[in-house]
């Protein structure tokens, strides 16, 4: 029987926050009859957001093609659907059951750098796309062809995803953590950039490359076209890769913000030597395909030979899944106006992204009037970092931990309070340990993705725990 000191450690140092002991401790509840309004993952369709029509209509055609032959299909599928899924046909006969090439379908491929240069008014190479199993296996892949020594790091924000320090961990690299500026709605500071490079080098890590998530996760931060720019200045002052995680590029709502992606901004400035690699998904946005795993990453400034090697990689897992490649299609290439589906698709994404918009300003308002509670309203993605103040026990004084003990000390807090928060409210959050945050603060992550009736109750929930949790703490 293999036992656990037989596990690969490296595995045994990863941690993956967002499912972790306090979701299955939901779980647990959830089987024993306790509603839980779950705020711990960006699954949109976990939390009752229907599929748009338009794509599983055509993914319903694509893999049973035989409807389109029957006499009946016209009164349930528009024609628009039936002609793409003819036309996704033709372009891949061989249909959804078999395996692809290893970058992708040549089409789909080409579909996104039409995409891409629709976006952002600048030329896309199909030839530096690559369609993968979501964003996260196209972020491994870059974190497999640029992990070479021992020392090698990464310089990932605090708060981050827990994908990075996870695969950080699982690859034996090192992390180098710079941390966002809470103050200043999440931006990244320049002089902080580099203090944590100085930082870094000091301890002997070699910094290969810097990830950056815009929209931010766990923040809802947008980043400035003026705060990327410094970004790509910085990444080739130290001779780092660029990792832009954009797959909440769609969900923008902060009045008189957008999406600037870092190949755009890149361009703008004549960046040549930069390697840059920017990941999207059909996970977020508003599909919330997360089932479905389709996602692409585009390679900008590479050379041939390297850019082989990760073809190559790829190749060793075949391809990405056939029908994640297909909606990842259908994202790029939407119904354009006259076309059948449109009217719907367009009401059916305005209405998801104007409830979102919506949802944001209600959790992020209402978690503020909470005493002790304090947050950026989200400007962007799915989620809310909040700061949260709890007194310390008597005769505890953090000051005086070293910084090993503070760490252990702040995550069991945040850890307790989510949990007893889980078991008192149903509420399900993330603690900010499992994200990472500044020394001497509290935070948790929670989605905005619930039922808008679940998002007022989780507000007056949380408003009634916080109160009483404190209470109980000052009497301790």
């Amino acid at each position: 029987m293999v036992k656990l000191s037989d596990v690969n450690a490296k595995l045994q140092k990863a941690h993956y926050a967002v499912r972790g002991k306090i979701v299955i401790r939901a779980q647990e509840l959830e089987e024993q009859g306790k509603k839980i309004i779950y705020c711990n993952i960006g699954n949109p369709q976990a939390l009752r957001q229907r599929p748009l029509t338009f794509v599983r209509q055509v993914l319903s055609l694509l893999e049973y093609p035989a409807l389109m032959d029957d006499a009946a299909a016209s009164k349930v599928y528009p024609a628009d659907a039936i002609r793409r899924a003819r036309l996704i046909l033709e372009k891949n006969p061989t249909g959804t059951g078999a395996y692809t090439q290893s970058a992708g379908i040549p089409f789909i491929r080409k579909a996104v750098a039409e995409f891409i240069s629709r976006r952002d008014g600048i030329p896309a190479d199909p030839n530096r796309i690559l369609l993968t199993d979501g964003a996260s296996k196209g972020v491994q892949a870059v974190f497999t062809l640029l992990t070479n020594k021992e020392n090698d790091g990464y310089m990932i924000p605090i708060p981050q995803y827990p994908l990075y320090s996870a695969t950080i961990d699982l690859y034996g690299a090192r992390q180098i953590s710079y941390f966002l500026d809470e103050r200043n709605r999440w931006e990244l500071n320049e002089a902080e950039l580099e203090r944590s490079l100085a930082q870094g080098r000091a301890a002997g890590v070699n910094p290969v490359a810097l990830a950056v998530i815009n929209p931010g996760n766990p923040t809802g931060a947008v980043l400035s076209r003026k705060n990327i720019g410094m970004v790509i200045r910085f990444a080739k002052r130290h001779g780092l890769a660029i990792l832009a995680d954009e797959v909440y590029q769609e969900n923008v709502y902060g009045e008189g913000l957008e999406f600037h992606s870092f190949a755009k901004v890149m361009h703008e400035l004549g960046e040549k030597e930069v390697t840059l690699f920017s990941f999207h998904s059909v996970s977020k946005g508003f599909l919330g395909e997360c089932g479905h795993r389709g996602g692409y990453m585009e390679v900008r400034n590479m050379s041939d030979d390297v850019y082989a090697e990760l073809i190559k990689l790829q190749s060793i897992g075949l391809c990405s899944n056939t029908d994640g490649q297909l909606v990842t299609y259908l994202m790029v290439e939407p119904p354009r106006p006259g076309d059948e589906s449109y009217e719907l698709y367009e009401k059916e994404k305005g209405a998801i992204l104007g409830d979102l918009k919506e949802k944001a300003g209600i959790l992020g308002k209402g978690l503020n009037e909470i005493d002790g509670m304090k947050t950026n309203i989200p400007e962007g993605a799915m989620y809310a970092f909040v700061k949260f103040d709890l007194p310390h026990p008597k005769g505890t004084d953090p000051a005086a931990m070293s910084p090993e003990e503070r760490h252990k000390y702040e995550a069991a807090r945040d850890s307790k309070y989510c949990l007893r928060l889980l078991e008192h409210t149903g509420i399900c959050v993330v603690p900010g340990s499992g994200f990472g945050q500044e020394p001497g603060t509290l935070h948790f992550r929670t989605t905005f993705l619930p039922p808008k009736d679940d998002i007022l109750a989780l507000v007056d929930k949380m408003k009634k725990f916080h109160a009483s949790y404190v209470a109980k703490l000052q009497e301790s």
